[in-house]
């Protein structure tokens, strides 16, 4: 019941994870916290006046017992600084969550790598965000990364393909934010892990996210930036992982694109550039070798649709049916099938592009 008690405490205004640890420092446990009267409370000068009454008045309407049997119904877990199973990268940073919860299965290793970019991403970072979480899954590297739309949601999708994905994220691990990934974050606590250091019912704010950051940074070797503007969260990512003294890697994108400016600068400033998952498990000494795909094979009609398409500006149907002088149905049958075989991407309006792989760039 010791960390049902804890997340009892977090509950309380005014205690937060340095709090929490004086209080269990002091007292020995979170239960001994939560149960302390006013006058030892006052003694472990861990809480002012306003914080005690708020722990007193929430202790008086919160069942401990109500509360375990909540997250146990939604499946959601706790592990603490103390325990054996707390990430030990995120351990060793600088000001860790004392709690964590998490729907999933924690890492069993620190073979992690981030992976984040703009919100508002090209296809091209779409892709190259795909690619690397697909290649690096592959080689047993768990992707972490923030559920956000664009980069995030791109590399989330890649690494599920191949392995595990960790989305840490800005809010309590049972909201879904953005809303459009409810199912992805579901298909992540299937196989990988969502994770947050704020409490079950928590809704995603502003100020969460630079917070989530350097959660997403000390969990990880390394961080990967994949198209970032000049001030953007994948950049205060990349500031926590410097500070932590953490790797930074940067995906090049075009000189002409404001959504590269930070990536590109990034490289400019010592960051390194790769253009494949190789780079970065060279890096570190991992395996190679399971990375490389071999590329698909087609019909001559499928070969034919294929070869039109390109990783980054989106070709319409329409196109495809005048180059290729073929039917409309046989064009949309043959994209279709190329689609469910995740060799193409469907885009608004009926547009395709390749979706990339390593080995088939």
């Amino acid at each position: 019941m010791e960390q049902f008690y804890l997340a009892a405490l977090q509950q309380v205004p005014g205690i937060g994870s340095s709090r929490i640890k004086a209080l269990v420092d002091y007292f020995g446990s979170a239960r001994q916290a939560w149960l302390a009267d006013q006058g030892d409370l006052f003694l472990s000068k861990c809480l002012d006046n306003t914080v005690c009454n708020n722990l007193r008045g929430q202790r008086d309407k919160l069942d401990i017992h109500n509360l375990a049997e909540v997250l146990f119904k939604k499946r959601i877990f706790l592990c603490s600084l103390t325990e054996d199973s707390y990430p030990v990268l995120l351990r060793n940073t600088f000001n860790p969550p004392y709690i964590l919860y998490y729907r999933g299965v924690l890492p069993k290793n620190d073979r992690l790598v981030a992976i984040v970019g703009s919100r508002d991403a090209s296809v091209y970072g779409k892709n190259a965000a795909s690619m690397l979480a697909s290649a690096l899954a592959a080689a047993h590297v768990g992707i972490v990364s923030g559920a956000a739309r664009g980069i995030d949601t791109a590399a989330h999708q890649g690494a599920l393909e191949q392995g595990y994905t960790i989305a840490v994220v800005g809010s309590g691990v049972d909201i879904s934010y953005p809303p459009e990934n409810a199912k992805l974050l579901s298909r992540i606590a299937e196989s990988g892990a969502v994770i947050s250091e704020y409490a079950p019912g928590v809704l995603a704010r502003a100020g969460h996210f630079p917070a989530r950051n350097r959660i997403i940074n000390g969990l990880s070797r390394g961080v990967v930036v994949v198209e970032a503007a000049e001030k953007s969260g994948a950049l205060i990512t990349a500031d926590f992982a410097l500070e932590e003294g953490r790797d930074v890697f940067a995906v090049p994108g075009s000189i002409f694109s404001r959504g590269s400016k930070g990536a590109n600068r990034l490289i400019k400033q010592g960051a390194k550039l790769i253009d494949s998952a190789g780079d970065v498990l060279e890096e570190y000494g991992w395996e190679t070798g399971s990375v490389n795909q071999a590329g698909p094979e087609l019909s001559n009609d499928e070969q034919a649709v294929y070869s039109l398409l390109n990783y980054e500006k989106p070709i319409g149907i329409e196109e495809i049916i005048t180059k290729l002088n073929v039917l409309p149905a046989t064009a949309a049958y043959i994209l279709l099938q190329l689609t469910l075989r995740g060799l193409t991407v469907e885009h608004s309006g009926q547009c395709y592009t390749c979706a990339a792989r390593e080995g088939n760039k």
